[in-house]
């Protein structure tokens, strides 16, 4: 112990290198401690942020999907009512410029869908898909509008009289005050005054029939 203090007493200068050694690692771990700091805060930040914009990306592509439904629930419109063709038929004519150009129009928006919007996971497939279905959203306004201002103009007066028949025929085969066999006539000579006139979506068809099924089935009707 004696030999501590003699140690002191003889070298007690040293105590003001050292101390200035000792603040400059301080110094230095002080530093040190706030890049550290601050790169996790920057990580942090990074993360965040990359966490916000999958969150808004999902965003985007849960609202891009909502409007690809609208336009297709739009377009079921027609396909479900046959009415609604009757009355404006260049929705369903493929020799219509605009027609055929919503039709890829949808089919490109339609293979471009994810099943959920998680499943969008590039930049560039979001690009690509925004861009369909805005494609799709414009294709069917453009086709809509053309329809509705045409109309039948494009069919012949006679033509036009056998549209307005069907029209009146297929009122019947979906009235349930008719009988049986009147919704099946009617509707069987419904399709014989749009043949040749207007080409029935498939799932026009089966909305249709499946409306007047038992009817459709009737044996004791007749033509």
């Amino acid at each position: 112990m004696d030999q501590f203090f003699d140690f002191l007493r003889h070298y007690w200068w040293l105590a003001f290198p050292l101390s200035g050694l000792a603040g400059g690692w301080a110094r230095q771990w002080s530093r040190a401690s706030e890049r550290r700091h601050r790169r996790r805060v920057e990580l942090y930040k990074l993360k965040n942020q990359t966490v916000q914009a999958e969150r808004a990306s999902q965003a985007e592509v849960a609202a891009l999907m909502a409007s690809h439904d609208a336009v297709n629930r739009r377009w079921l419109d027609y396909e479900l009512d046959v009415g609604k063709l009757i009355d404006f038929p260049v929705m369903t004519d493929v020799r219509e410029p605009l027609t055929v150009a919503f039709l890829r129009a949808k089919k490109a928006a339609d293979g471009l869908r994810p099943a959920a919007p998680a499943d969008m996971t590039t930049p560039a497939r979001l690009a690509e898909y925004r861009t369909a279905v805005h494609g799709f959203e414009l294709a069917f306004d453009v086709a809509e509008r053309e329809a509705k201002r045409i109309k039948d103009h494009n069919f012949t007066e006679p033509e036009r009289q056998r549209l307005a028949r069907a029209r009146k025929l297929l009122n019947i085969a979906s009235d349930n005050a008719a009988t049986p066999a009147e919704r099946q006539t009617a509707y069987k000579r419904a399709r014989r005054e749009l043949d040749g006139l207007i080409v029935l979506p498939e799932a026009t068809v089966a909305a249709l029939e499946a409306k007047i099924a038992g009817e459709l089935n009737a044996p004791h009707a007749t033509d």
